[in-house]
């Protein structure tokens, strides 16, 4: 088990590249993957969880081919029954959205992932793929990771959403492209909208008409993306550019989709100083005080990845803050309900979780030693909690954070003043 250590420091200053996009970077790939022809992806994130889709992609007879420093060339179109169980690692988004893919295609396959993924809830995409007409066994656990897809056999459905997710949306949608008419899906609460603009984007048929979107089958052409920098990865130097004295740095190339700037909108309202360059999509943050402010359950599905990292920044605010309906984050890589309280909780922050809310008083951090839980936004919010404490921070199971941003503490180096 990986340990760094973190010590306090004064401000941060500079520019920084965070990874591209990791939710983009995987769908990008699975449609250059079913485009016949030669496709262009450049500047997709680094981290395991994306490494795992290719190396899945790959398994499935795709052709990938570094053709720059930051270029990918995706040769699609010819997919075939893998000779060998595919694995996603720690990626709920990969398995997800795989399951969709899968079940379209005319062969057997069956997922896997890393202990985390096995205790993730996965009836939320078995029950409506079964629907459209695919067999799914569950191999260990009812509901649960390892599962057999028998794919093929399609027909299109429409489909009210139980729980908002940009994960189970994109599984469908994926699932519509090889379906026998239309699929239309329902959704009550917005959620990140990352497979409909790539599906416009790449010329797939599809129609959103007030909070329904309506997939036709088809498939795309061969197409050239680049994939802008992660928001959610943004976030830790929003955060921590705000937090310390005297910072000021610039987020470059900032991908700005629909339900993915949401904490920006929650720091701002509690008195970030964050600018926007509609140009360069750059970010511009300095420091500032911060006060209190309440999260409706509303805006969690738009910021539901930063909450751990806004509890920092709650941490370091004037007065209490109120995060509402937070369930969803029990079934992430660690139950981030409880982590978020036990590990940045033992570094200060005085916390409370009443049912699915979670109230963050403001105060001061004073650092110490937590532990990751294996996932890595717990150990990237440590680690910008531990740069405003009085005291050094050790944190372990750090490996976690390779995979979403396995350069970040080359980063913070940089940034550091």
């Amino acid at each position: 088990m990986k340990l760094v250590k973190i010590e306090p420091t004064g401000c941060l200053k500079g520019e920084v590249d965070v990874p591209g996009d990791k939710s983009i970077s995987h769908r990008i790939l699975m449609l250059a993957s079913l485009a016949e022809g030669e496709s262009t992806i450049q500047g997709l994130s680094k981290g395991q969880d994306v490494k795992h889709t290719m190396k899945i992609l790959s398994s499935l007879g795709v052709e990938l081919s570094e053709t720059g420093s930051d270029d990918l060339s995706v040769q699609g179109g010819e997919l075939k029954e893998p000779a060998e169980n595919l694995y996603v690692g720690n990626s709920g988004t990969s398995i997800r959205l795989m399951s969709g893919m899968l079940a379209g295609l005319p062969f057997p396959t069956t997922l896997d992932g890393d202990e985390s993924i096995r205790k993730r809830p996965m009836g939320r995409i078995i029950e409506p793929l079964e629907r459209m007409g695919v067999s799914i066994a569950c191999l260990e656990t009812m509901g649960m990771a390892p599962f057999r897809v028998d794919g093929g056999g399609l027909k299109g459905i429409e489909y009210q959403m139980e729980v908002p997710s940009a994960q189970v949306k994109g599984c469908l949608m994926f699932a519509a492209l090889s379906a026998e008419g239309d699929t239309t899906i329902i959704e009550d609460t917005p959620t990140r909208a990352h497979t409909e603009e790539l599906f416009e984007e790449v010329g797939l048929e599809i129609e959103i008409v007030d909070s329904s979107i309506t997939v036709k089958a088809g498939r795309p052409k061969p197409f050239f993306h680049e994939v802008k920098g992660d928001p959610s990865q943004a976030a830790f130097w929003v955060v921590g550019a705000t937090i310390l004295d005297g910072s000021e740095v610039s987020i470059k190339n900032i991908y700005r989709g629909r339900e993915r700037t949401g904490f920006i909108d929650v720091l701002v309202r509690m008195g970030a100083k964050i600018t926007h360059d509609p140009v360069s999509n750059d970010l511009q943050v300095s420091s500032s005080e911060l006060v209190g402010t309440v999260v409706e359950e509303t805006e969690i599905p738009g910021l539901i990845d930063e909450v751990p990292v806004l509890a920092v920044a709650a941490a370091c605010a004037d007065g209490d803050t109120y995060f509402k309906g937070l369930g969803e984050l029990r079934v992430k890589e660690s139950n981030r309900l409880e982590t978020i309280v036990s590990e940045i909780g033992s570094m200060g922050m005085k916390a409370e979780i009443l049912g699915d809310d979670l109230v963050v008083q403001g105060g001061k951090l004073t650092g110490g030693e937590v532990d990751s839980h294996g996932d890595h936004r717990i150990a990237m919010s440590c680690a910008i909690a531990a740069l405003v404490s009085t005291n050094p921070t050790e944190i372990s199971g750090w490996e976690a954070v390779s995979t979403s941003y396995p350069d970040f503490i080359a980063d913070l180096d940089a940034l550091r003043k």
